[in-house]
């Protein structure tokens, strides 16, 4: 049988609320659309009488949460929509809600965890976790480092296009961190390449010396919009231990891209740091 969409109504919708989440269904139909959709077609994709649309969509007209464009008819989201996401994306805090993520990825590794964005040629933490330990690597929130020369940078420079990737990058020679730090492009390609095709990036006290990071990609949406890493002692890092430390990165990143919240807020922050398109897909 047809279904309609009252078939994916909440199981608490009683009589008296099905009106609103019918309406509800109906301004997520209308946010899925590139255009206009008319009654017609609402009529055919909700499976809704056109009497029933009509009455919806006149309560949502008059109190401008959708728009009528024509006399087909057709409908578009109102500006009141607006005013609801803006009013949502502030409340978000990434900081906080990553907070627990990264809490328990530090309990888990006892290393400090991170979360991170690229922000032109930095990376810039979002929030740092750090394990309850005596040794440990420290790290504040808000921090930045450069990005050739981290693990979060890294994946996050790996995740961009080849045109992309130099707009990112300081003047050659790169500062060097230490003695292992890459400094040219030609050998961090090679570098970037290699952590595309493994899915992670590999920092061997590449910013400091006795420091190692390892780093995987936060995927939102088919883009590399942040990145979460671990980072502590050179020697509890080293390759041999890389499978373990990784299986909890990539949990932890899914985990993350899951949460609603916290994709919402990521998803402002990379637009708002990158307005050029491009990146990973």
């Amino acid at each position: 049988m047809r279904r309609t969409i009252d078939d994916d109504k909440p199981a608490a919708a009683n009589y008296h609320a099905h009106a609103l989440a019918r309406g509800l269904a109906l301004l997520e139909r209308l946010a899925t659309a590139k255009q206009p959709v008319t009654l017609g077609e609402l009529n055919d994709e909700t499976g809704l009488p056109k009497s029933t649309l009509v009455r919806l969509l006149a309560v949502l007209t008059e109190t401008e949460y959708v728009v009528r464009v024509d006399e087909r008819p057709s409908f578009r989201l109102g500006h009141k929509v607006l005013e609801l996401s803006t009013a949502y994306v502030s409340t978000l805090d990434v900081s906080a809600t990553a907070r627990g993520y990264l809490a328990d990825l530090a309990a888990t590794t006892g290393q400090t965890a991170n979360l991170g964005v690229l922000d032109g040629a930095q990376v810039l933490h979002l929030s740092v976790e750090e394990p309850d330990r005596p040794i440990r690597y420290t790290a504040m929130s808000g921090s930045r480092a450069e990005a050739y020369a981290t693990g979060l940078g890294k994946l996050l420079l790996a995740g961009l296009g080849a045109d992309e990737l130099v707009r990112h990058l300081p003047a050659e020679p790169y500062e060097p961190k230490t003695g292992n730090t890459l400094t040219g492009l030609a050998e961090l390609r090679a570098d970037l390449e290699l952590t595309r095709e493994r899915g992670y990036a590999f920092d061997d006290n590449e910013s400091n010396i006795g420091l190692r990071c390892l780093a995987v990609p936060l995927e939102i949406e088919g883009r590399w919009v942040a990145s979460v890493s671990v980072s502590g002692p050179s020697g509890e890092l080293d390759p041999e231990r890389h499978g373990g430390y990784l299986a909890e990165l990539r949990a932890t990143a899914a985990d993350m891209a899951a949460d609603p919240d916290l994709a919402a807020a990521l998803r402002v922050v990379h637009r708002s740091l990158s307005p050029a398109e491009g990146g990973h897909s």
